[in-house]
């Protein structure tokens, strides 16, 4: 004891120098801020040493107990801060990511679309398929859960960066519910926290209280795909704090990711996919839990009111659609995604934009023509970010409303809206002809006999554009165009059709001729935009009615947002087929459509319109 108190003295005599020194050198320097110029943050060199950020972890609780264990759900919350958010005692802003993926193993990740895990597309139309294997998945144990470079990206610039699990996954408590309301309150109560109404623990189930001292109360949220949609899932709540969002290709409605227009239709790349399927994937969390969560949530939510039989729209999908709580969002919002994504297609990112500006919340989109994801410009970021965060007048909501990358990085293009005002319906008939491709045109054709198709589902959509399978689908192009043609806005067909099946899939795509087949070639080089139907839902859209051998029926639809230039020399097709070997279900081959031509169309939103339709294609053949 003697010899502890004799080496406790001389270290304090030797060290005590050395304190008082950075003692004193802490009190010399100069507090850190941020720094902003141009209207934007920027990087703080007092805030980018990595290896000084606090880093902390935490369980933030709900009002809700969703896995009934009769205690409040408590969400995992991971937090990275500048040190002078102690030191100095500095308050920032938040920026707040929030998923379900944050607790899986990337392994888990690269297996989703393993067949065993997917619905069984292969059966006739009407059936339900072979149920498909569920995951039994294990949680990351390794800290962090999330990928650090949005750390890297924004606590420089003079932002903390909060991190959560959504409910049953990682380290939350709680049940998945795929849109449910729970994943709405979730991320509320973490904004509530930050903002001091909530309570947050320093352990899972332990009493000990962690405060958001070095919060400012104002909050950004920002993700790609289901990370996106649950930064609208937090802003439909209406919950204070939460002052802007940047959600990047987020689904906005489930019924129009897992169905489209009455059809049951599959997530580009997730065949067989549906609301069960997701479930399974991102089912993470505690593993006692699960055996109820899964009988509960899956089995007698999800697996029995989602319908793969009919694909009709029931009572179970309103609840799972964020623009019927739009009404309660205050956050100024911009909106990404790519036109060319076919797993959260533009139809999602587009419909809610509408909604928002006719709310008259602060809104701008940007749209690139690549796939899924794509962030908007970090300058685009980081000034929304500013002004709405940091309250820095940078003018950001008077620029214009609308940035559309161009092709592929080489340049950017400013709009006031979305679709261009200078674009007006064009509407282009079709005209059959003896050979395999008949012509799309603007005059009204002269009557003309029935066409038929027939559907053999093995026949990927890319190969039904060669003559070898043209009695699989109907061909329609344009004359050479001699200008490029912009179309801005939603396409939209309306087709006259029967079947000799009481049921059939209808799909169509509008490609650009001629098709590029080289070995790198881009297949959105070709395809111009996609739609899908049931020719059952032609009247309704919750009730669809047998189709009958002989009748005729109109199916009108929209194609997914577009806003791309067809350029010169090429040909605008319409293809109509019946099931996309990529996205329907597949059934046995031989199902015949009877088309209609005299009764069939093509609607184009083209910039100039008219005019500018037939000076593109005067004198072409």
């Amino acid at each position: 004891m003697k010899v502890q108190t004799i080496a406790t003295a001389f270290l304090f005599l030797v060290l005590s120098p050395f304190v008082l020194a950075q003692d004193q050198d802490s009190k010399n320097q100069k507090p850190a801020s941020p720094i902003f110029r141009d209207g934007a943050a920027q990087v703080v060199p007092e805030f980018s040493d990595e290896k000084a950020w606090i880093k902390e972890e935490l369980w933030v609780e709900t009002d809700f107990d969703s896995d009934n264990d009769g205690k409040k759900d408590r969400m995992h919350v991971f937090v990275t801060r500048p040190y002078q958010t102690d030191s100095q005692k500095l308050q920032l802003p938040v920026i707040y990511n929030s998923s379900p993926y944050f607790g899986l193993r990337i392994w888990t990740l690269l297996t989703n679309s393993r067949k065993k895990y997917l619905w069984n597309v292969d059966h006739e139309i009407g059936e339900i398929g072979k149920p498909h294997k569920s995951r039994n998945i294990n949680t990351r144990k390794k800290r962090p859960f999330y990928s650090t470079s949005m750390d890297r990206t924004w606590v420089p610039r003079g932002y903390i960066m909060v991190y959560s699990s959504s409910p049953g996954t990682g380290l939350s408590d709680g049940a998945p519910t795929i849109g449910g309301e729970n994943e709405s309150l979730a991320p509320k109560a973490v904004i509530d926290w930050l903002c001091g109404r909530e309570k947050g623990f320093s352990t899972r189930k332990g009493n000990e209280e962690i405060h958001a001292y070095w919060s400012t109360g104002k909050v950004g949220m920002t993700g790609t795909s289901y990370n996106g949609t649950l930064c609208i899932a937090a802003a439909t709540t209406g919950v204070e704090g939460l002052k802007a969002i940047i959600p990047v290709a987020p689904v906005t409605s489930f019924y129009p990711y897992y169905r489209s227009n009455g059809l049951v239709r599959s997530p580009g790349g997730y065949l067989g996919e549906d609301m069960d399927v997701l479930y399974d994937m991102i089912n993470s969390g505690e593993k006692s839990k699960r055996k109820q969560n899964n009988a509960k949530v899956r089995d007698e939510i999800l697996k029995k009111n989602q319908d793969r039989i009919t694909g009709d729209y029931n009572e179970f999908w309103p609840s799972r659609d964020y623009l019927n709580k739009i009404d309660s969002m205050k956050a100024a919002m911009i909106m990404a995604h790519g036109f060319n994504d076919w797993n959260v297609m533009p139809e999602h990112s587009f419909r809610f934009y509408q909604a928002a500006k006719e709310k008259g919340l602060p809104v701008r989109l940007y749209y690139h023509q690549e796939g899924h994801g794509g962030e908007p410009p970090f300058h685009m970021m980081n000034s929304w970010f500013t002004k709405y965060l940091h309250g820095i007048e940078n003018n950001v909501e008077n620029q214009p409303e609308v940035l559309i990358e161009r092709v592929l990085n080489k340049y950017l293009a400013y709009y006031p809206s979305y679709p261009d005002m200078e674009a007006s319906d064009l509407v282009l008939h079709i005209q059959n002809d003896k050979n395999e491709v008949g012509k799309l045109q603007f005059e009204m054709p002269t009557p003309q006999e029935l066409d038929t198709l027939i559907d053999d589902s093995s026949i990927k959509g890319e190969d039904l554009i060669d003559s070898i399978n043209a009695k699989h689908r109907l061909l329609f192009v344009t004359p050479i165009l001699k200008e490029d043609i912009r179309i801005s806005g939603v396409p939209q067909v309306s087709i006259r059709l029967g079947s000799d099946k009481p049921a059939a899939n209808l799909s169509v795509w509008l490609v650009s001729l001629p098709w590029n087949d080289e070995k790198r070639a881009d297949i959105n080089d070709n395809i111009i935009n996609r739609g899908w139907a049931d020719p059952q839902n032609h009247k309704s859209l919750t009730k669809g009615e047998a189709l009958k051998e002989g009748e005729f029926y109109q199916v009108s639809f929209e194609l997914m947002p577009d806003d791309q230039i067809i350029p010169k020399g090429q040909q605008i097709g319409l293809m109509i087929f019946s099931s996309d070997n990529e996205f329907t279900i597949r059934p046995e081959p031989g199902t015949k459509l009877i088309i209609d031509p005299n009764s069939t169309t093509l609607t184009l939103p083209i910039v100039g319109g008219i005019e500018k339709y037939k000076e593109a294609t005067k004198n072409s053949k």
